[in-house]
């Protein structure tokens, strides 16, 4: 069969199931396929996100830690074990790889955006102390109806895609696909259109508390996001997201339509997701870098030949998309750590870390059945959540259920030691920072708040 992989930047798992936000398209593929309730990112930021979905290994594994350490072909992706067995992938819009000139998996790429200069964003390397963050206002100032490089962007990659699978040449052989869009990440700037369906003053409020953690707080105070806006751009950034959400429906849509145009719906296995979520101001957060829901739960979807049309409840991980791809293609699935999709199994734990800009410490989740575990390095404490009683987070049973603590610490100390992995990360950060010329030079490269679009 052929496989097609759809990617949106910055969507949260609500997206999909909040009734405010219009996404028919995403929604028709729910119904006739499989969706993934309590999928998770790998890492809540994209860089270190997309790499360990390429991959289909944890970051811990791979050590691409940070936004500036970028994914380089160095280890096996899904797209070069399909070349294995004769298959050529595609890539269409953002990889947010260090380079084209990377062998990562794909004879073609189409429209690529990778990190800013081939090193990211550096500010990520210096977490001990983290340098002032001078672009914390653009969050609120860049809102509202109107045009973007972003979505001039976006619309180029579904045509360039819509025109590649309507070639003739596509129904020859096998194919995989990979299209990926920015669009909803930040700025929350969308369409008019799209705008027009949503009233922001429906979606006004007043800043939410943080929650009383050292590493969280030193998290919000280093973003300081939520600062710059009052209860009214408030509403208006939650507008933008919204249409967005929408405004990437109607790209995805029109792929899709493409791909039933041509007949080849019928034996194509389409996944979707997002790298990461957005907390839209939830917690005193917009954007991600943080471990609670918004910002790592994910929406996943997969339809096509043999997939039963079911909602599954049990936690499952971005890096199971790449075994995924490679078992329904025939290539070998050896080396990802990830699991097939398609064999889901109930009794799984999936694990999401952070080792980038703002953290003084790495953090590492686990998600078991209906428990979350949190973890902060270097003796900051711990928090614990049961999902399913308290789904927005709001109080912490890590003091109160130690019996489940102590499964959770079982659970994940059986991965990996969560200390030994923040002291590597933070080596091998200070290796790429000499690599840069040192802290100083660092400190030099200017900062950005988004990485702008590379072609479109």
């Amino acid at each position: 069969m052929n496989t097609l992989f759809l990617m949106a930047d910055e969507m949260s798992w609500w997206a999909l199931t909040d009734p405010r936000i219009y996404t028919p398209n995403l929604e028709a593929l729910a119904r006739r396929g499989c969706r993934f309730d309590a999928a998770y990112t790998p890492s809540p930021i994209c860089v270190p996100a997309r790499a360990a979905v390429a991959c289909g290994r944890d970051i811990h594994e791979i050590g691409y830690w940070s936004s500036a350490e970028p994914y380089d072909g160095r280890v096996k992706s899904w797209g070069l074990a399909l070349q294995s067995v004769g298959v050529e992938p595609v890539s269409f819009g953002k990889l947010h790889y260090r380079s084209a000139e990377d062998d990562t998996g794909f004879v073609q790429q189409v429209l690529p955006t990778h990190v800013v200069g081939g090193i990211g964003w550096v500010t990520a390397l210096m977490r001990k102390p983290s340098p002032p963050n001078e672009t914390s206002d653009t969050m609120a100032r860049d809102i509202g109806p109107g045009e973007t490089d972003y979505i001039r962007y976006d619309r180029d990659v579904t045509k360039a895609a819509v025109e590649w699978l309507e070639a003739d040449a596509r129904k020859a052989k096998p194919w995989s696909a990979f299209v990926s869009w920015f669009s909803p990440h930040f700025p929350l700037i969308a369409p008019p259109e799209d705008f027009a369906r949503y009233d922001p003053q429906l979606f006004e409020s007043e800043a939410d508390l943080v929650p009383d953690h050292p590493v969280i707080r030193e998290l919000e105070r280093y973003f300081d996001h939520d600062r710059a806006f009052t209860p009214q751009t408030r509403g208006i950034g939650r507008a933008g997201y919204f249409a967005l959400c929408t405004f990437v429906d109607r790209q995805i849509g029109k792929v899709l339509k493409a791909l039933e145009k041509t007949g080849q719906d019928d034996n194509t296995l389409i996944i979707f997701a997002s790298d990461h979520g957005e907390m839209l101001g939830e917690k005193g957060f917009w954007a991600k870098s943080t471990m609670y829901e918004s910002a790592v739960r994910v929406p996943l979807i997969m339809a096509g030949p043999g997939v039963a049309p079911l909602t599954w409840p049990h936690p499952v991980s971005l890096i199971d998309i790449a075994p995924t791809i490679c078992a329904a293609m025939g290539a070998s699935a050896d080396g990802f750590s990830g699991r097939d999709l398609r064999q889901a199994d109930s009794d799984r734990a999936v694990i999401s870390s952070y080792h980038d800009g703002g953290a003084p410490v790495g953090i590492t989740m686990l998600r078991w059945d209906a428990w979350k575990l949190v973890h902060y390095a270097e003796g900051h404490p711990p928090q614990l959540f049961n999902i399913a009683d308290d789904p927005a987070e709001l109080t912490d049973l890590a003091e109160t259920h130690p019996q489940a603590f102590s499964e959770g610490m079982t659970l994940l100390t059986a991965r990996l030691d969560p200390e030994a992995v923040n002291q590597r990360a933070f080596a091998d950060q200070a290796r790429r920072v000499a690599a840069l010329g040192g802290e100083q030079a660092v400190l030099n490269i200017p900062i950005f708040d988004y990485t702008p679009a590379e072609s479109g």
